[in-house]
């Protein structure tokens, strides 16, 4: 047992708002809960003779952070991979070049996190990663995970030619010649990702394993992750061993539905540290590859509307399918097209939950990134979470603006969707995307980016949240999405001891350092998992 005394506590639960003590019990006594929060001169009296006291000096105590919305095996790999989110091509296609130089012939060197908007000439080709890596197939992810740059060699391998058709839901780039071009659009990454060597479970949960470490660092307790059966298969490895110490609610892509029907698995299944989440689907592509569902064309191409991968009725037939068999729905939704089409959808599947006698899932919509003006209040009327990532906006804004143009006002538009009054939950995409959670604190409290731009207003400015109601999105807006209200978001008797300590106060210090904000020590059931 701990006591966590002279420290300024915010608890984030509106019955107790502040304290300046916790008493912690450890991972065997009450689970790693709190057993009680108040002021040291109380708390002393009943709990000081069986606890060890730990003098917080001051510092600031508030629950820890949950991502909403990360690929925790994606992430963790990349941690190992080319760092491709460099500002121009030349970089990165050097960074290839250097690893080709410590890469034995023929095996694969794979990268993450290019982005064509930002470099000059756009698009790279398979021809530049052949001068780079002449001996290695290489694929490079796009940081927004719905493209892929793929070399000869790799395209070779997995049978890509110039007569290979374009897979459903999916686009080969091609050359004026009618080759392929190395660029990879949504489901047409899955033929060269299919033939990469596979991570053994091992190396799955070893990556994992070191991830969480570095995602403690940066605050965050837990998050809820949207990757495939490898990194549930991880998880659950290392929660048999007692190694997970990072909180994780786990998604069921589509194409399993079935099979987590016929096992009898339902969302919420499992247990504090892993439990079953919801069932994702993809109602549309992304932003930057033009692939997201839009109701008027991209205004730099004007013959474009995104690709929309399901329409209302298909969603609702889906919808209807998971929730009979105990699952709530997450679904990627990005353009104003696939928000409106899965709106609808919800509103049928509310009616016929109602109808049925089926259990009021807490459905959800991941991203949300662009919502047409008539669609915000159905978050409220038809009860869905927006589970969105405010640092999406700063590193997409210009995007948004080119290709959007005036209809990027309802774009990222956070302060819209809680004024309709939307549950929301906030995350990062990771690794589209840095987890670091402070800096999507601050993205959604200024409209800006760490270095400032686009000015001292921020873009959109008139959507920015403030520290708290941004903060409740990391914490009790998360655990109400993973139906974990009842122990986890808040710092109250009987909730999980998930804590961290700063050295500064959020809610007091200049917006513009919230940014650098970092914790000095994070706590998950009781026990200290990083100390600085």
């Amino acid at each position: 047992m701990k006591i966590l005394k002279n420290a300024k506590v915010y608890t984030l639960n509106p019955d107790q708002p502040m304290a300046d003590c916790l008493v912690v019990g450890d991972a065997s006594l009450s689970a790693g809960r709190i057993l009680a929060v108040g002021e040291w001169e109380k708390l002393i009296e009943e709990f000081g003779t069986r606890a060890k006291v730990e003098d917080l000096e001051g510092r600031i105590v508030m629950p820890g952070l949950t991502d909403a919305h990360l690929h925790l095996r994606q992430y963790a790999l990349t941690l190992k991979r080319v760092d491709c989110g460099t500002a121009g091509r030349e970089v990165c296609l050097d960074r290839v070049g250097e690893r080709a130089r410590s890469t034995p012939k023929g095996d694969w060197i794979l990268g993450h996190g290019w982005n064509q908007n930002i470099w000059d000439g756009g698009f790279g080709t398979a021809q530049e990663l052949d001068a780079a890596a002449p001996e290695n197939p290489v694929y490079l992810t796009a940081a927004s995970l719905h493209a892929g740059w793929a070399n000869s060699l790799a395209l070779k391998t997995a049978g890509i030619d110039g007569n290979t058709p374009d897979p459903h839901n999916g686009k080969i780039g091609k050359s004026q010649d009618g080759e392929p071009d190395g660029i990879l659009f949504e489901d047409a990454m899955k033929l060269v990702s299919q033939v990469i060597p596979k991570p053994t479970s091992e190396e799955n949960t070893a990556v994992i394993a070191t991830a969480q470490e570095k995602l403690w660092r940066m605050g965050l307790t837990g998050g809820h992750d949207f990757d495939r059966r490898e990194s549930f298969a991880a998880l659950q490895i290392l929660n048999q061993r007692g190694e997970l110490k990072f909180r994780v609610v786990k998604s069921i892509p589509l194409e399993q539905l079935e099979q987590a029907i016929a096992l009898g698995l339902r969302s919420g299944f499992g247990d504090n540290m892993l439990r079953i989440g919801s069932i994702k689907m993809f109602a549309d592509g992304a932003l930057g590859p033009h692939t997201a569902a839009m109701l008027e064309a991209y205004d730099d191409e004007p013959d474009n509307l995104g690709m929309l991968f399901a329409d209302r009725e298909e969603i609702f037939e889906i919808g209807r399918k998971a929730a009979r068999g105990g699952f709530s729905m997450a679904i990627h939704s990005i353009g104003d097209r696939a928000n409106h089409e899965v709106l609808a959808a919800y509103g049928q599947l509310r009616r016929a939950e109602k109808e049925e006698g089926v259990t009021h899932f807490r459905h959800r919509i991941e991203h949300a990134q662009i919502v047409h003006p008539e669609d915000f209040s159905a978050f409220f009327t038809e009860d869905i979470i927006a589970s969105v990532q405010p640092i999406h906006a700063t590193s997409d804004m210009e995007m948004a603006d080119r290709y959007w143009g005036a209809r990027a006002k309802n774009s990222y538009a956070w302060k819209k969707l809680l004024d309709a009054g939307a549950r929301m939950c906030f995350g990062s995409d990771a690794p589209v995307d840095s987890p670091n959670p402070f800096w999507g604190i601050y993205a959604a409290v200024t409209r800006r980016r760490l270095d400032g731009s686009p000015g001292e207003d921020g873009w959109y400015p008139e959507q920015r949240l403030d520290v708290h109601e941004v903060i409740e999105g990391y914490t009790t807006g998360a655990a109400y999405a993973g139906g974990m209200e009842k122990v986890l978001g808040k710092l109250a008797k009987g909730y999980l001891a998930d804590l961290i300590v700063l050295e500064r106060d959020p809610f007091e210090i200049q917006t513009d350092e919230i940014g650098d904000l970092k914790p000095i020590a994070t706590m998950v059931g009781g026990e200290w998992v990083w100390r600085e």
